[in-house]
């Protein structure tokens, strides 16, 4: 493209409000196959429809992710949810990756760990195609609400379980930048009155699923840190917090209780499993 042409670009996408004008130009003229395809990408985008959206893949943790109309862009403080992930994971552990999304969350944990056994699920039809896309011979995907998506063997078996939950309170969506929530369905972003509706649903069955000393991760806002953390406490896990300052993110985690060991019987034996 002309440097003229370039300037033309910025401007337009400037002056419609994208704060990042010089990077989205380029990534519109790098997608674009044609100048007319450039033009309908670039009308959308200044209408407002996500760049994500508009060219039909979202980076995350340094990857393309596909995401396709409708389905939930990975935000960037979710990076800060995966760097606690990658902490916790072990060689061959099985990985959950709840309200999956686009399965940018699941892909970013194969690539820092190929070992793990991943599955991955979320209630939306687009999100799933997405999600199956972007990990074809690296897990599974499934549809459905929260556990009940998940293959009945898993339980008692997760040793790890990321859940990034919608965790907006309904009063404040109306607040989020439009192409945040304008172009996806409610249930995305939408977490109750406080923000912590989906969280205590998924808290509530995590015990059920998680291997002893298996792990919960979810990320919320600031302001929900502490009542997140009585929430996960309330369903029987050791809690604690982590933030990032950077990112602007806040993890909260939960840990399942570890099976003790078998005492002696009372006859002096040695106990059995």
């Amino acid at each position: 493209m002309p440097p003229l042409a370039h300037e033309l670009l910025v401007r337009r996408l400037r002056e419609a409000g994208c704060v990042f004008a010089e990077e989205e130009a380029r990534v519109l003229r790098e997608s674009a196959g044609s100048r007319h395809q450039l033009r309908q990408m670039t009308e959308a985008r200044v209408s407002g429809v996500p760049l994500e959206h508009v060219v039909g893949w979202a980076e995350f943790a340094g990857l393309r992710v596909p995401v396709a109309p409708g389905v939930f862009v990975p935000r960037a403080r979710t990076q800060h949810l995966l760097a606690v992930a990658v902490q916790l994971a072990r060689s061959g552990d099985v990985a959950v990756d709840l309200c999956c999304g686009s399965g940018a969350l699941a892909l970013a944990l194969h690539a820092a760990e190929p070992t793990l056994r991943l599955h991955a699920a979320d209630v939306q039809l687009d999100a799933v195609h997405c999600a199956r896309q972007a990990l074809a011979g690296v897990g599974e995907v499934h549809r459905g609400d929260l556990f009940e998506a998940l293959p009945p063997d898993l339980r008692g078996r997760v040793d790890l379980l990321v859940a990034n939950v919608p965790y907006v309170p309904t009063g404040d969506i109306a607040l989020m930048p439009r192409d945040a929530w304008e172009h996806v369905p409610r249930v995305t972003v939408d977490g109750g009155p406080d923000g912590l509706d989906v969280l205590r649903r998924v808290a509530a069955g995590a015990p059920d699923w998680l291997s002893p000393g298996g792990h919960l991760l979810s990320e919320v806002a600031g302001n929900q840190v502490e009542r997140a953390l009585e929430v996960f406490t309330g369903a029987g896990l050791t809690a604690r917090s982590s933030s990032d300052p950077e990112l602007d993110a806040w993890v909260v985690v939960g840990r399942a209780p570890v099976a003790s060991p078998p005492g002696p019987s009372p006859a002096g034996g040695r106990g059995t499993r």
